[in-house]
């Protein structure tokens, strides 16, 4: 990345820059439009929040007829649903220095269609090996976004409400999920009807590319590469007053003067390093705290529960319709509650969920009447409390704790430790199911959403109403972690 911003370029830029603000003293007061500007540039930017749920939904229903069509075996199950995530470890990764050295618009336009391209690679595969292949590529496109679009978000984003659009990103991936159960279910029947489910695919990802065309580029991002005069200008759009504008510049200006280059061996530093702790830990548990078990395989679980096809991939919807409700309850709520305290409310209730989910399976006589209910009361209850908490905070808080000159590349370690505990869970669940029964796998996910709760009790500080700027101060002074 681009280093004009220190040293001694950083007081003619700041001048510059000014200079430019009062270009557009005699706009006036444009705050409305502004905001308006910037809701629909989070709900075309959390377009990518699609691809990430659509395919992640997907999954769940057409791996019954992939089984079916190609003969799979468990590991063969566990092995196609992972390598969407592990394609996206990769993507993540990789996409921190393409976002770094062409900007966040360009590279969410080109993992766009990379998406296009291996949904159709998954919907006309002949066979296991290429349909692995082209989930690989599904994955490095998933990754990309998961990365991009959360910082560029957070950087576009007044202070006030970055919370709430931010996370935008994982209401559309709730919506992409609930999207994904609703056309398994239709589709179901034809041994061949998981192709077209994949195809579908290509939609969302089409949106997002049309709809980042009209979009702007990173006004921070712009600064660190010495186009003021851009960066101005957009952020004028995307504020609508001056005194906004300078304010925002001021803090970015400042604070980024003190930075390093912004390179993997800045973000090794010291003063870096409880940031680092709480995105890559929060990124972790948010997935082995068990979620995807339940998006991935709850059809096969109940339908061995006794449970038919359809009704199990009815019950998934109902999964998908929960996830999408608590989603929005959390957007709503996130920058007036907080998100640590949103966290430590409902990770309890999560993990008693689950104990109790466990519990259920103890008798193995078969689950019909109350315990049916019960069973899917508990599994739609941790949807709620899990992806209340930590699915709704952890694409926000790995966008807003790290300084702007490792932002990226470390939102891309971030994204790609929720990828690689999502594949760690994808290819354990059935095998821990064979292992240690439902009961004790419920229960010993259950264990990790205490774990989580302990953790961010401990690590995670209160980042609601705080600039981007006043955030990266508090890791330079050491007053970052909570107490």
């Amino acid at each position: 990345m681009a280093t004009v911003l220190h040293g001694e370029a950083g007081p003619g830029l700041r001048d510059r820059a000014m200079s430019c603000v009062s270009e557009f003293e005699i706009l006036g007061d444009r705050r409305k439009t502004a905001a308006r500007y910037v809701r629909m540039a989070a709900a075309v930017a959390a377009a990518g929040g699609l691809l990430f749920g659509y395919d992640t939904g997907i999954i769940a229903a057409a791996l019954i007829f992939v089984t079916q069509s190609f003969s799979l075996t468990t590991v063969g199950q566990e092995w196609v649903a992972a390598a969407l995530n592990i394609g996206a470890i990769f993507g993540a990764v990789l996409s921190g220095p393409l976002s770094d050295r062409f900007g966040r618009r360009p590279a969410v336009m080109m993992a766009a269609m990379v998406f296009i391209l291996a949904s159709f690679g998954c919907g006309l595969a002949p066979g296991i090996g290429m349909m692995i292949v082209a989930r690989l590529g599904l994955g490095v496109a998933i990754g990309a976004t998961t990365q991009i679009v959360p910082v560029y978000m957070a950087e576009l984003a007044p202070p006030e409400r970055r919370g709430g659009l931010v996370s935008l990103f994982q209401l559309a991936f709730s919506l992409g999920l609930l999207a994904a159960f609703f056309v398994g279910y239709a589709l179901s029947g034809p041994p061949d009807c998981w192709r077209p489910m994949f195809m579908l695919g290509a939609v969302p990802a089409l949106c997002l590319g049309v709809g980042m065309v009209f979009l702007p580029e990173s006004p921070r991002w712009l600064l660190h590469n010495g186009q003021e005069k851009r960066a101005v200008t957009i952020l004028y759009r995307l504020r609508g007053h001056c005194d906004c504008v300078r304010r925002e510049l001021d803090d970015v200006l400042t604070v980024d003067k003190a930075e390093a280059g912004g390179g993997w061996r800045e973000l090794m530093q010291g003063w870096v390093r409880p940031a680092l702790v709480v995105a890559l830990g929060i990124a972790a548990l948010s997935q082995l705290s068990g979620p995807n078990v339940i998006v991935y395989y709850a059809p096969i679980i109940l339908s061995q529960a006794g449970l038919g096809h359809s009704a199990a991939l009815l019950t998934s919807v109902s999964v998908g319709v929960t996830s999408t409700v608590t989603t929005a309850m959390g957007i709503a709520l996130i920058d007036r509650v907080g998100r640590r305290r949103m966290m430590l409310v409902m990770l309890p209730f999560a993990a008693l969920s689950l104990f109790v989910l466990g519990a259920i399976f103890i008798s193995p006589a078969p689950i019909t009447g109350f315990r049916m209910a019960l069973m899917v009361a508990s599994l739609l209850g941790y949807i709620f409390f899990n992806f209340g908490s930590l699915s709704v905070a952890v694409w926000l808080v790995g966008a807003e704790v790290f300084p702007l000159a490792v932002r990226s590349r470390a939102m891309g370690l971030a994204s790609a430790t929720v990828w690689l505990a999502d594949t760690i869970v994808s290819l354990v669940t059935l095998s821990l199911v064979n292992a240690l029964g439902a009961t004790g796998t419920f229960w010993l996910f259950g264990a990790i959403n205490v774990l989580s709760f302990l953790f961010v009790w401990r690590y995670v500080p209160e980042t609601a109403g705080r600039s981007l700027e006043e955030i990266e101060t508090s890791l330079q002074e050491g007053t970052f972690r909570p107490g």
